[in-house]
């Protein structure tokens, strides 16, 4: 699903993996569903499901990963006469065909428990002592094995489609910072502006909002400042590789510039007798 919501929300929420611990319906889940591995070709597409274009190079290279690590996330089915239909993870059906595999990870469940577990979920998902990561959990759970969109989502649970979006981009960050989270009652709020940083960066920005309670318009405010000054330094250091380069080539030498200091390398000494009488 393509919309306001940058890259889109396939690209960027990782619901290949939803973490047992944070699943707020689980043990309900696992008293009706059945995980079993499915031959292939026992399981059908769903003919009503309304998505019909698939990526070609997207289920490739699904393919490749399926190749190399397995199925990571089952497919969801119910039965269907003496097949299985598709209820989610239709790419992953597609990708394990193409890569050979004869056999499927599947969790089976019924209709009734289909329905029942995504009211289940919603209701959950509206409580207000959910912490964020397993609000973000349900969230993804509902998208991964329910093949509902940020929108309907939103719709079901009551909430902005944007609101869905940001809660579920918290399950980008490590195990450890998402359990740090959850130990420290961290808001969305605060941890958003963190989502895209590199995690040296979250890992050194985290003990200070913790210890000192900074807010979300200060974190917010501190990667607005570092930003700036890793832009500056990258235009800084592109500025002195054009330095660099223009006096290799007058001077014939190596040349490197570091803060305020100009190093010239040469090979030998015939090559710094020529730099020198050219100085």
């Amino acid at each position: 699903m393509k919309s306001g919501l940058g890259r889109g929300f396939d690209s960027l929420i990782p619901t290949e993996l939803i973490d047992d611990e944070f699943d707020i319906t689980l043990e309900e889940d696992k008293k009706g569903s059945e995980l079993k591995e499915l031959p292939i070709d026992e399981i059908i597409r769903d003919e009503e499901q309304p998505r019909k274009e698939f990526n070609k190079e997207a289920i490739e290279a699904l393919a490749a990963s399926i190749k190399e690590h397995g199925v990571l996330q089952p497919i969801v089915v119910t039965r269907e006469e003496d097949k299985y239909k598709i209820v989610a993870g239709e790419r992953r059906w597609r990708a394990s065909k193409l890569a050979g595999l004869t056999k499927v990870p599947a969790i089976i469940r019924s209709l009734d428990l289909q329905k029942r577990l995504e009211l289940s979920i919603i209701e959950n998902a509206q409580r207000e002592d959910l912490n964020v990561i397993e609000l973000a959990t349900a969230y993804a759970k509902l998208k991964a094995q329910f093949n509902l969109t940020a929108k309907e989502i939103a719709a079901r649970v009551g909430k902005s489609e944007s609101s869905v979006f940001n809660t579920m981009r918290l399950l980008n960050f490590s195990d450890e910072v998402k359990q740090t989270i959850v130990k420290e009652k961290l808001s969305e709020g605060v941890m958003r502006p963190l989502v895209t940083a590199e995690p040296e960066v979250v890992n050194k920005i985290l003990p200070k909002i913790i210890e000192e309670g900074w807010t979300a318009r200060k974190v917010e405010r501190y990667m607005s400042e570092n930003k700036k000054k890793s832009s500056a330094s990258l235009v800084k250091k592109d500025n002195y590789r054009k330095d660099e380069d223009a006096l290799s080539n007058k001077y014939g030498v190596s040349v490197k510039i570091a803060g305020r200091s100009l190093t010239f390398k040469c090979k030998n000494e015939k090559e710094l007798e020529e730099l020198i009488s050219k100085l």
